[in-house]
């Protein structure tokens, strides 16, 4: 039954419309809004297209953790953007400093049985307190703060069934990297993760939300994990014991697929460049020499991973040949190993300790030398995002990454001889919230700030009546929004759209060539619609809107994929990019760079059941006819056409 599993009965709760039949569109209600500040300013300036004097939601808060190093006035810009927009539409906000935005809303606003929308892939952390809580673009968040409900698939249920108790030296990240290596990255849109059995209360708060973050690599809507007596103690020690209520499936909870996982028999496992789910043994990469290791990110810097890591390294050194950087995932979190002496035996051992924000794991510092292995405790490895051009990392647990630290190669961490330190929750959090700043009770006299550097946020026209397409790439299967739009130190022109537009798919871009940007902005100025033409799973990754934006911006007004990613779908749909699937992918291949396509009648056809049909014209005068099926509602539909959602409710309202 359903509603008689975890998921099921929070989407009862919050179902607004629509039936639970998985496949099957309904929309739910958003108890909780989550934004963080390289997609915050977007979605607020959309809140603001909106005409929402104030969110609508029970909590919506935006964090400052992204992009904290400040290079040029861009950032600080937005912050300060940011404070004021969200003091004037009543929104807490979470200082730079503070901490990283999963780890911070787990540890001060989760709540079991609740529902949270961010604009983030990774807001499925909180699936570890037995939330439903799930990605997406800023436009379908700033819906959600506006009150309006949010629409998805009504997933598919696959349940993941965990037995015994992970072994010394093992951990919560190989359970994850485990099943990526059975379900993979591609092919899971439409699913979610719920974990059940009697192996589940062997793991603690943080270790079941390291679990549920990286549930968004394999492509899943949520992960979610039952509220125990283990949730409960959480919340007990974080001063939120209120918020706590019991979960758990019910005894005819049905899957649609069951996994079993017996913890006492899974092994330390590294996920191998360049994909979250290219997994081997640990101990089969012992040969591999490494240059640096990075201890952090929302998936590993709980007080538990770092207190484990200052006793692992308590009287050591890091090996001579390896830079250590260690980032602490929250401001408790830094403040609890400064009280304990944790951090200074981190700085003993020689360990640089980074800020208690995203950092390196969205390539923003600590890039790697050239030919030099990175490994790290973050949740992606997609090729270049540590900002350096083939790089070659790796993504372990945090203790695996310390036996590459004291060794200076990827070994099995139970090899290293060393006692393995039992570390035990805190009796209490240090509970310190002053920089969490609750919004006033009425935000009418606050001015928003703006500064040059904040845009609008873009819109493009209704779509054509008949689409005159151009191909501008034909790419292959795993298309991440990494590749689409950079991040690291492009991250700071988020909140202006020509500018950041420049760097789509830039590391496509060769040198001495016109950028992809400068042909596909040739190709609009002619009169013509870009297209973009790709493998199976197109999208994955980040949360990112802007990998819908800006190809917008420069003309793009349809893909053709033979799969897509749940999210990038939903942000082509809102920015009026309509998505179409191969119906034979024998016919990617037979498409090329500066060919012309077209579609005839695109809202007739768009109604049709059949086939979308569509006429190829090659350079060489040959005819190819393309046939392609969609997946829209008649809502998406009148949303495509429309040119976008904000066009959309503008006429609405």
């Amino acid at each position: 039954m359903y509603e008689a599993t975890v998921i099921g009965s929070i989407l009862r709760d919050h179902l607004v419309a629509g039936a639970l039949h998985p496949g099957a569109e309904v929309k739910i209600r958003i108890d909780q809004t989550l934004c963080q500040d390289a997609t915050g300013t977007m979605a607020f300036l959309e809140l603001e297209a909106l005409g929402v004097d104030r969110v609508r939601t029970e909590l919506s808060v935006q964090y400052i953790d992204h992009n904290t190093s400040q290079f040029g006035p861009e950032n600080h810009n937005d912050h300060l953007y940011l404070e004021s927009v969200s003091a004037a539409k009543g929104v807490w906000l979470s200082r730079a400093g503070n901490g990283i935005c999963h780890q911070v809303h787990l540890e001060r606003f989760g709540a079991p049985g609740r529902t949270l929308l961010g604009s983030d892939s990774h807001t499925p952390t909180n699936g570890g307190l037995g939330m439903v809580a799930i990605g997406a673009g800023g436009l379908d968040v700033a819906i959600a703060m506006a009150g309006g409900p949010f629409k998805l698939a009504c997933p598919r249920i696959i349940g993941v069934r965990l037995t015994g108790c992970l072994r010394p030296w093992v951990a919560a990240k190989d359970v994850i990297l485990h099943l990526l290596s059975i379900l993979t990255t591609k092919g899971n849109a439409g699913c979610a993760i719920e974990y059940f059995g009697p192996g589940v209360a062997t793991l603690s708060v943080p270790e079941r939300a390291t679990i549920a973050n990286m549930g968004a690599e394999l492509g899943v809507t949520t992960s979610v994990f039952p509220s125990d007596e283990v949730t409960r103690d959480f919340l007990r020690a974080q001063r939120r014991a209120r918020a706590w209520r019991p979960l758990a499936a019910g005894p005819n909870a049905s899957y649609e697929r069951v996994i079993d996982i017996a913890l006492d028999e899974v092994r330390a496992l590294a996920a191998c460049p360049s994909s979250p789910d290219h997994v081997r043994p640990v101990a089969e990469l012992a040969d591999t020499a490494v240059g640096q290791v990075i201890i952090g990110s929302c998936t590993n810097s709980s007080y538990k991973d770092l207190r484990l890591a200052a006793e692992v390294l308590s009287g050591r050194q890091v090996h001579p040949g390896v830079s250590l950087a260690v980032a602490p995932g929250s401001r408790q979190v830094l403040g609890m190993l400064a009280a304990d002496g944790s951090l200074a035996r981190l700085i003993a051992a020689g360990a640089r300790i980074l800020e208690s924000a995203c950092g390196p794991c969205i390539g923003q510092g600590l890039s790697p030398a050239d030919d030099c292995v990175t490994v790290r405790t973050f949740n992606r490895n997609f090729a270049g995002r540590t900002g350096t051009r083939n790089d070659r990392c790796y993504l372990v647990s945090v203790e695996t990454a310390l036996a590459a630290a004291l060794t200076g190669r990827l070994v099995d961490p139970a090899s290293l001889g060393i006692p393995y330190p039992q570390v035990q929750r805190p009796r209490l959090f240090k509970v310190d919230d002053r920089m969490l700043v609750a919004p006033p009770a009425d935000g009418r006299g606050v001015a928003i700030v703006r500064k040059a550097t904040i845009g609008e946020p873009p819109t493009s026209p209704p779509f054509p009546a008949d689409l005159n397409g151009e191909v501008l790439v034909v790419l292959g299967d795993k298309i991440t929004t990494d590749h689409i739009m950079p991040a690291g130190a492009l991250l700071k022109y988020r909140s202006n759209i020509p500018v950041y537009a420049r760097s789509v798919f830039n590391g496509l871009n060769e040198p001495g060539r016109p950028t992809f940007a400068e042909r596909a902005a040739a190709v609009r100025d002619a009169g013509r619609h870009g297209v973009i033409v790709a493998g199976e799973s197109y999208g994955q990754g980040s949360s990112r809107e802007h990998a819908a934006i800006c190809p917008m911006f420069l003309g793009v007004r349809a893909v053709l994929a033979c799969s897509f990613e749940r999210i990038h779908t939903a942000n082509l749909v809102n920015f009026g990019i309509l998505p179409l699937r191969f119906c034979d992918p024998a016919d990617r291949p037979r498409l090329e760079p500066g060919d012309h396509l077209e579609l005839s009648g695109v809202a007739a056809q768009l109604d049709s059941p059949g086939p979308v049909k569509l006429t190829v014209r090659k350079a060489g005068g040959e005819t190819l006819a393309i046939l392609c099926r969609h997946d829209l509602s008649s809502e998406d539909r009148e949303t495509v056409l429309a040119g976008g959602r904000l066009n959309l409710m503008r006429r609405q309202l």
